[in-house]
């Protein structure tokens, strides 16, 4: 079996699973966010349910429309706030004490490899580069796994990708994956695993590793996974103390299909709108005046991508024509950007940084578009309207590009500032 077979094998307490079957598992965590999780409190009152499951399983995180951009978020986190003091849940994390979910929860050592983690939002699959399954739900199969511990799934078919060769410089884990992406399509993965694996992703840092499991939905993915190595047990040796189970696939495991990828050669990558797949190499680019740029989200705003963006801001300015927003994915990771001087290199270069939200990425609030204006960012999505107005532009690529065309004003490589 593959990884994933094996971990939802585990879960539903069989020797093995196969590809197509219909299984209830138990769940380890679920989580949902100011968006989701009201509407599965709803669903969980409507069905006269006294308690959660387990009152250490479950976490809430307001993070989408936070700090409260209008009355009607501010009730939606409301609804979270009241639930999570009734039912007595430990893991409420109010604004200033979190941040976006998907980076806070690994950050806490809540994820471990061989855990089955449901979240109600799409990109819950970053959590498998932890070695876990992790996979989006609705708001409903939230709600009954806040009631039962288990949610019902339908067990996927795995694609193997396999990445050989050193990144060039500039080149990110943001790249590989829209390479990726690119070359597939945005159903290329439907409903299956994407696995990740090849010398390329095991020098990843765990930050890479998070940010290409993220956009394992953009390729229509169910969950995105990585085998656990020596470089997961770095990342969780400060983080628990609690025993977990690695999961390996089997020599003999049987894939829908298995790609390769020599990614020596390859250049920074730019998702055109409207769509993550319709990618270009940077240099393929002609002239593309913009007048945002957005550093953040549970994709790109880990530390690591703001002292990526901070190595090419170092010194210079943001274009006089362009607004530059930085949003760090959690407070820790805020605080540890502020103690390097990150942040101080962002203001000096003419950029806002704000706390860590969601808002900007799905259009929320804090960097909204307006008619006819073009923005790169380093979210996951592209579409038409996600950012804003309808006419807006949306080109999706990595800190170092973004950083680079903040200064360029156009769309640009970080190798052209010298």
């Amino acid at each position: 079996m593959t990884i994933t077979e094996k971990i939802l094998a585990t879960h539903c307490q069989r020797k093995e699973v196969k590809p197509g079957e219909f299984i209830q598992a138990e769940v380890d965590f679920l989580y949902g966010n100011d968006i989701t999780a009201p509407l599965a409190i709803e669903k969980f009152r409507e069905w006269g349910a006294d308690k959660v499951f387990d009152l250490e399983k479950i976490a809430l995180i307001p993070d989408h429309f936070v700090p409260n951009r209008d009355i009607k978020a501010a009730e939606q986190c409301k609804v979270l706030r009241k639930f999570a003091c009734q039912q007595k849940i430990k893991n409420y994390f109010e604004v200033g004490r979190a941040g976006i979910e998907h980076a806070f929860l690994p950050e806490k050592g809540f994820i471990l490899p061989g855990d089955l983690i449901i979240g109600a939002d799409s990109h819950t699959c970053t959590l498998g580069a932890l070695g876990a399954f992790a996979s989006g739900v609705g708001s409903t199969d939230l709600a009954a796994a806040m009631i039962t511990g288990k949610v019902w799934l339908k067990v996927p078919s795995t694609q193997k990708f396999i990445y050989r060769g050193s990144l060039p410089r500039w080149v990110t884990a943001k790249d590989l994956i829209l390479y990726t992406i690119g070359d597939i399509g945005v159903e290329g993965a439907s409903y299956q695993a994407m696995e990740f694996a090849g010398e390329t992703v095991s020098h990843l840092s765990m930050e890479g590793r998070f940010t290409l499991c993220n956009m394992a939905v953009e390729a229509g993915g169910k969950n995105g996974i990585i085998q656990p190595d020596k470089v997961t047990f770095e990342y969780l040796r400060s983080r628990t103390t609690k025993n977990y189970r690695v999961y390996q696939s089997d020599p003999g495991a049987r894939y829908s299909q298995i790609r390769e990828y020599d990614v020596s050669c390859l250049e920074p990558q730019v998702a055109f709108p409207p769509l993550p797949s319709q990618v270009k190499g940077v240099s393929q680019i002609d002239h593309k005046p913009i007048d945002q740029v957005v550093i953040g989200s549970c994709t790109n705003g880990w530390l690591g991508d703001l002292r990526l963006s901070a190595r090419v801001l170092k010194g210079r300015k943001v274009h006089p024509e362009v607004r530059a927003l930085i949003f760090p994915a959690t407070v820790s990771i805020y605080l540890q950007a502020m103690k390097e001087g990150l942040i101080e290199i962002f203001l000096e270069a003419g950029a806002v940084v704000s706390s860590p939200t969601c808002g900007p990425c799905l259009g929320g609030h804090m960097g909204v578009l307006g008619e006819g204006e073009v923005a790169v960012a380093t979210t996951n999505r592209n579409f038409t309207g996600r950012m804003g107005h309808p006419k807006s532009e949306v080109y999706l690529a990595s800190p170092a590009v973004a950083a680079a065309s903040a200064i360029k004003g156009r769309i640009a490589g970080p190798e052209e500032l010298g």
